[in-house]
């Protein structure tokens, strides 16, 4: 396993009205660019990463890799993405691969005085997967564990055709006191790393800290 013991961990923030959302991620994650100024700035930085990611591959594949993730951006947008990366690594031989993203909305005006009891009621609903109420060092919270399908892109595949491909995933959902949601997410198509993966978000997760724009930690109340 290739990912990176505690002390070669590194941080992620994100400034919300008033709050000061902190984590830490494992060294070894891809991180994609979201502070690029421009289309032409993003593009170049994710053909850098192809060539990270992908060292041995020719020019022309790790082109073709940037420009599929280059095609998500709007999903990010829209999504609200903060943060967004991949790991890899090896599970007892199998090539297993885990993204973990990070991002903001405004939270539910239903969700009154008790958000946590309104997030976890409303996902029991959408029924999409196992639900828990948690309690984290920056507050209360709500996990969601389940699977969703997905279309594997054509050019990751050997016949060249769009195959379905679930993802096993794990959501954590944090209510603010500024009526924002903060929102967690790992996902997985290799079921294989699964115990790994969900070991290292559980990490992820516990590691989320909130600062008043002072830098007075702020612990969220139940």
């Amino acid at each position: 396993m290739t990912i990176a013991a505690s002390e070669d961990l590194s941080g992620g923030s994100v400034h919300s009205e008033g709050i000061n959302v902190r984590w830490i991620m494992p060294e070894g994650m891809f991180e994609f660019p979201m502070e690029a100024e421009d289309l032409e700035e993003t593009a170049e930085q994710l053909v850098d990463m192809a060539r990270r990611v992908m060292p041995d591959a020719t020019f022309e594949v790790q082109l073709e890799w940037a420009v599929m993730v280059a095609a998500h951006y709007d999903s990010f947008v829209e999504a609200g993405t903060q943060y967004a990366g991949f790991v890899m690594t090896e599970v007892e031989g199998t090539r297993c691969t885990a993204t973990v993203s990070v991002s903001m909305f405004d939270l539910d005006e239903r969700a009154g005085t008790n958000p946590v009891g309104f997030l976890g009621s409303t996902m029991r609903h959408l029924d999409i997967g196992q639900v828990s109420e948690i309690e984290l060092p920056c507050g209360p919270a709500v996990s969601c564990v389940g699977s969703r399908k997905a279309a594997l892109d054509g050019s990751l595949t050997a016949s060249g055709e769009g195959e379905p491909i679930w993802t096993s995933f794990i959501q954590v959902q944090v209510p603010l006191s500024n009526r924002t949601l903060l929102a967690l997410e790992m996902g997985t198509p290799t079921p294989e790393g699964w115990d790994v993966f969900s070991s290292m978000f559980a990490g992820v997760v516990k590691s989320v800290r909130l600062f008043d724009d002072r830098g007075k930690p702020l612990v969220m109340p139940g």
